[in-house]
């Protein structure tokens, strides 16, 4: 099973324990690392997710992937948050972090460049509309290959 299929059967596993929890799956990653494979989902919620959340969906797609065993080589589960530089890949990841610094990571150039760091004004059908430096930028959704929160963190 190619890992695309791994992370896709993941997701379908997750949806309807997430939803119960009234969890949100953020993303699922599945690859190799120094000390074998691991298969590691984020979760959150409105207002964050806590440590017991994350031990409670560890435990049952623990045992949901133990029944179905469709993995086919030994793996390390994680559950986490997504931390404070969380990945935004829906339209309404953006209109949720509205007035949120963000980096934005691009396809292809648009407006002369690939890289954005701003301010999220807001998202529609057409794009993601971010503050850069004084200039607002209408970035087409379909060209966005890697968003994420970039928090201003004062020392």
């Amino acid at each position: 099973m190619e890992r695309e299929e791994i992370i896709k059967k993941v997701q379908e596993l997750l949806a309807p324990l997430l939803e119960y929890e009234g969890l949100e799956l953020v993303e699922v990653e599945f690859q190799r690392e120094r000390a074998g494979w691991v298969l590691r989902v984020y979760i959150d919620r409105e207002g964050g997710v806590t440590l017991k959340d994350c031990v409670k969906v560890n435990r049952e797609l623990g045992q949901l992937l133990d029944v179905e065993d469709f993995i086919p080589c030994s793996y390390n589960l994680e559950v986490s948050s997504p931390g404070i530089d969380r990945p935004l890949r829906k339209r309404e990841d953006f209109e949720r972090f509205k007035g949120h610094r963000a980096r934005i990571r691009l396809s292809e150039p648009f407006e002369g460049r690939k890289n954005f760091r701003g301010e999220i004004l807001g998202c529609d059908e057409e794009g993601v509309s971010l503050m850069v430096e004084g200039r607002v930028y209408r970035i087409p959704l379909p060209l966005v290959v890697k968003a994420r929160l970039d928090p201003e963190i004062e020392i």
